[in-house]
C-alpha cells in the first residue's frame, strides 16, 4: 500500500504561487525571480485578491450546504487549527505536519480502530490548553446537525464512528463500524474533524452557562443552533467574542458585509515556531468581476492579483513591472449539475440517454483552447484527469463522450423527439426502449433552464457557446446569471415538493467545481443523500462502488467507480480551468500553493531588494 505522501507527490507538480505584497515602497534596485530565499524582512500586510464574485460568508466551521466554498473552508482554517488535512510539508502533501493539530493517526483491530494523538502545547487565545475535549465537542455537535452540515455524506463520517472516546488530554480514539481503507479514512474522513474551544463555546444560549451540553442530542442541537445564528451576522464577525477564541496562527481582525476579511498574526499562538506569521496582516478582498480585479491590478491597486486566460498574451508587462505569472491548478473537477428533482425538467435529467445527448454536445477541446487560451483541461469523470494519478485508469482517460451533433441527435430522435422551429418536442411519449421516458409527456419540449455563476467573462462565453452548441440538437437552453454566492444557495439538493426545486442545472466552477481531498472518492458529491450532492444523484451501483474505494486497499474499486460514473454522467463534464492565473510580486517568498486550494499565509515573507525596503507604517 502507498503512503499518502507518495500518491500526493504527484500533484505537486502543479502547484504555483499566488499572493502578493503591500506596505513597502521600493528605491532603485532589484529582486530576483524566485518563491523562496532572500533576506526576510518580518511584519507588513499582503493583499490576496479572491475569485471574481467569491463573498466569504461563514466563519462557523461547521458549514451548512451551500456555505463550504474553498475560500470560507481556507478562512477558517487560519483561525482554527485543522486536525488533519492535506497540508504541504517538506515539498509533498501529506494529511497532517505542523500546521495540522493531529499528529499521525494509528490504526489497530483490523483497521476497525484508530487512534488519535494531539500536538501537546497548543492552547486557545484565552490561555486554556486545546485537548480532545475539544475534538469530541465538535465531533458531538456534527452527529447531532449532520443533516445541516455540508460535510455530511450518509453512511460517512460521522456515522462510520460507532464510539468516539477520549483517552486524555492529547489522545482521541475513534471506533469504527467496520474496517477501512487507512489511507482513505485518514485523507477523506479524519480532515472532517475539528477542535472547538467547548471551554467558550458550549453553551444553549447566549449570556447562558457554560456546560457539557454538547453530550446529549438535545444540548447539541440548541448549542449549534446559538453558533450557526451567529455565523449569520457578517458583519459582527470582527466584534462578536465566540469567533476570538482561536488556536490558529491567526486571528481576525475585520470581516465586511461586502466579503473583505482581514486576518491580523495571533500574537498568543503556541504552536511550532514553523507556523508563527512573518507578516502583520493578511487582507482577503473580493471583486465582483474578473475584469474589475484586472483594471485595478493594472493600475496597481492591488497587491496580489491574477488575470483572465483571455489577456495570457499580455504576461509580459507584468513580468516586466517585477511580477511573476504562474497558472495555479487544482486537484479538481468541473461539472455542470443536473437537477434529478426538478419540478420542471426532472423527468429530463432522469434520462441517461438525454444525458449523453448533451455531453456529446460539450465541445471540451475547443472550449479549452479558445475560451480559456490552453488554461483548462478536459473533465471526463469523476476523478481528475491532471495531475497524472494512479487514481486514473487508461479507460478513464477515454472521453466516453466526444464532441458530436449528429450522435446527439441521433440519440434523441432514437428515443421519440422530433425538433420543430428549433426546439425539440416528445412525440413517442412512454417509457420503451424507443420512447421520451417516464413522466415526459407527448409534445413536451426539451426546455431547460441553466443557474451559472456572474463574474467572469471566460464562463458567460462558454455558457453562450454550450446554448448554441445544445440548439443544434434541439436543447433549448436558458442562461441565468447569478452572483456565486447565489447560485450556491439556490443549488442546494431539494426534493420535487420543496419550493425553490425548479431548477433545472447548476454551475459554479469558474475556478473549478471542486476541489478534491488527497483521495479523489465521490462519497460527498455522488452518494445517495451526500449534502453536497445538490442534484439529488441516486444510483444504487454508484453507491455500492464508492462505498468500495472506502474499504478496499487497491486501485481496482477506484478504477471501476470512475469508469461507471463517466459513463453514467451524473453531472455534465465540463472545462477544468487552473484556479487561477496568478501574478505574484516577486519580492514575496515563502508560498506554497495547495492544489487542493488552502493556503498558509503564515509562511509568506517579504524579502528585500539589492538597495533596500522600507516598511510604511500600517494605516
Amino acid at each position: 500500500m502507498r503512503s499518502l505522501r507518495s500518491k500526493a507527490s504527484a500533484a505537486l507538480a502543479l502547484v504555483a504561487a499566488l499572493v502578493a505584497l503591500t506596505g513597502c515602497t521600493h528605491e532603485a534596485g532589484s529582486i530576483a525571480v524566485g518563491r523562496t530565499g532572500g533576506t526576510p524582512v518580518e511584519g507588513g500586510t499582503a493583499t490576496m485578491a479572491l475569485p471574481p464574485a467569491a463573498t466569504p460568508n461563514w466563519i462557523f466551521p461547521i458549514a451548512p450546504p451551500g456555505y463550504a466554498a474553498s475560500y470560507n473552508a481556507g478562512i477558517q482554517q487560519l483561525l482554527f487549527l485543522p486536525v488533519y488535512d492535506a497540508v504541504q510539508s517538506k515539498g509533498e502533501l501529506t494529511t497532517q505536519g505542523p500546521g495540522t493539530l493531529g499528529l499521525e493517526p494509528k490504526y489497530s483491530d483490523g483497521n476497525k480502530t484508530v487512534t488519535i494523538p494531539l500536538r501537546k502545547g497548543v492552547k486557545w487565545s484565552d490561555g486554556t490548553e486545546v485537548t480532545s475535549r475539544d475534538l469530541e465537542f465538535a465531533f458531538n455537535l456534527i452527529k447531532a446537525n449532520k443533516a445541516d452540515w455540508g460535510g455530511y455524506s450518509v453512511g460517512a463520517f460521522p456515522d462510520n464512528v460507532k464510539k468516539f472516546e477520549v483517552v486524555d488530554d492529547h489522545t482521541a480514539r475513534l471506533r469504527l463500524d467496520r474496517a477501512y481503507n487507512p489511507d482513505w479514512f485518514t485523507a477523506n474522513q479524519l480532515s472532517r474533524m475539528r477542535a472547538l474551544p467547548q471551554h467558550a463555546w458550549d453553551a444553549t444560549k447566549d449570556g447562558g452557562k457554560i456546560g457539557d451540553f454538547d453530550r446529549t442530542s438535545k444540548g447539541a442541537k440548541a448549542v449549534f443552533a446559538r453558533l450557526t445564528e451567529h455565523s449569520k451576522h457578517l458583519g459582527a464577525y470582527a466584534t462578536d467574542p465566540l469567533w476570538k477564541t482561536v488556536n490558529g496562527p491567526w486571528k481576525l481582525a475585520g470581516w465586511r458585509d461586502t466579503g473583505q476579511v482581514t486576518i491580523a498574526a495571533n500574537e498568543k499562538y503556541t504552536g511550532p515556531k514553523s507556523e508563527r506569521p512573518h507578516l502583520d496582516k493578511v487582507v482577503f478582498k473580493p471583486f465582483t468581476t474578473a475584469d474589475s480585479e484586472y483594471n485595478v491590478l493594472r493600475s496597481g491597486g492591488v497587491d496580489y492579483g491574477y488575470i483572465p486566460p483571455s489577456v495570457m498574451a499580455q504576461k509580459e508587462s507584468f513580468e516586466d513591472k517585477g511580477y511573476r505569472v504562474d497558472p495555479w491548478e487544482g486537484w479538481a473537477a468541473t461539472y455542470i449539475v443536473y437537477n434529478f428533482n426538478s419540478t420542471h425538467a426532472g423527468p429530463e435529467m432522469n434520462q441517461l440517454y438525454i444525458r449523453q445527448a448533451m455531453q456529446h454536445l460539450v465541445d471540451q477541446n475547443a472550449m479549452s483552447k479558445v475560451i480559456w487560451q490552453g488554461s483548462a483541461t478536459p473533465t471526463l469523470g469523476p476523478v481528475p484527469v491532471t495531475p497524472k494519478s494512479q487514481y486514473l485508469s487508461k479507460d478513464m482517460a477515454r472521453n466516453q463522450y466526444p464532441f458530436s451533433v449528429s450522435k446527439a441527435r441521433s440519440l434523441l430522435t432514437a428515443h421519440g423527439w422530433k425538433t420543430v422551429d428549433g426546439t425539440a418536442h416528445c412525440v413517442r411519449p412512454g417509457t420503451g426502449d424507443d420512447e421520451c421516458g417516464k413522466g415526459i409527456g407527448k409534445d413536451d419540449p426539451l426546455e431547460l433552464t441553466l443557474l451559472t455563476q456572474s463574474g467572469s467573462t471566460e464562463t458567460t462565453n462558454m455558457m453562450q457557446e454550450l446554448k448554441s452548441s445544445l440548439s443544434k440538437a434541439g436543447v433549448d437552453l436558458t442562461v441565468r446569471q447569478q452572483p456565486l454566492n447565489s447560485v450556491l444557495g439556490n443549488s442546494v439538493p431539494c426534493k420535487e415538493s420543496d419550493p425553490g426545486c425548479t431548477w433545472d442545472m447548476s454551475f459554479f466552477g469558474t475556478a473549478g467545481s471542486w476541489y478534491y481531498p488527497l483521495n479523489p472518492s465521490g462519497e460527498q458529491l455522488f452518494s445517495t443523500g451526500a449534502s453536497s450532492n445538490f442534484g439529488n444523484y441516486s444510483d444504487k451501483k454508484a453507491d455500492k462502488l464508492i462505498r468500495a474505494v472506502q474499504y478496499a486497499p487497491d486501485m481496482k474499486a477506484m478504477h471501476k467507480y470512475g469508469a461507471y460514473l463517466a459513463e453514467q454522467l451524473p453531472v455534465m463534464w465540463m472545462p477544468n480551468p487552473a484556479y487561477q492565473v496568478s501574478v505574484i510580486r516577486n519580492d514575496l517568498r515563502g508560498i506554497e500553493q495547495n492544489p487542493t486550494v488552502t493556503f498558509a499565509p503564515q509562511h509568506w515573507y517579504y524579502v528585500k531588494n539589492s538597495k533596500s525596503v522600507k516598511k510604511e507604517a500600517e494605516k
